[in-house]
């Protein structure tokens, strides 16, 4: 399997199929709206102001594995990022990113690149950068902030 043959669903059940990404760098997050980390939503949204037109597509996948830190329901959940951080890149409906129910891009993308913790996921806003390709060429620890990325994904879009 590769990046483009998973499937998930919008935040609004829509199904949502990464071939739509192909030709594009992709950044995937893990997200949660009551986090300490979750000022990190602005910084991902400036990511998708500035390069959605030369080609990169952030995707945040909502998460309430890390202490509960994402209660609310889908819908709820995107209008609060909308609302409270202006998030107007796609998110997509709740996930599971660690053990049986894990969702199978996040299986994929953490047989691809193994972390600190071995395949798992430490926390929220853990990042996965994707070439134009569908490879995942790089792994962001929950910590570094959007704004760190750039450099690679400058050069993802220039490659």
């Amino acid at each position: 399997m590769n990046f483009y043959d998973f499937q998930t669903k919008t935040s609004s059940g829509t199904p949502l199929s990464m071939d739509e990404y192909k030709g594009r760098v992709v950044l995937i997050v893990n997200t949660a709206t009551e986090c300490a980390l979750t000022p990190q939503f602005e910084g991902l949204e400036k990511l998708h102001l500035d390069y959605g037109n030369t080609g990169l597509t952030v995707l945040g996948f909502p998460c309430n594995q890390f202490r509960n830190q994402e209660p609310l329901s889908n819908d709820e959940m995107a209008e609060a990022c909308k609302v409270n951080h202006g998030v107007t890149f796609q998110l997509t409906e709740k996930v599971d990113v660690n053990g049986k129910n894990a969702d199978p891009l996040f299986k994929f993308l953490k047989s691809k690149l193994g972390g600190i913790l071995g395949s798992s996921i430490k926390w929220n806003f853990t990042k996965f950068l994707i070439d134009r390709n569908g490879e995942p060429v790089k792994r962001y620890a929950p910590t570094t902030k959007p704004e760190k990325i750039r450099v690679d994904i400058e050069s993802l879009l220039r490659a």
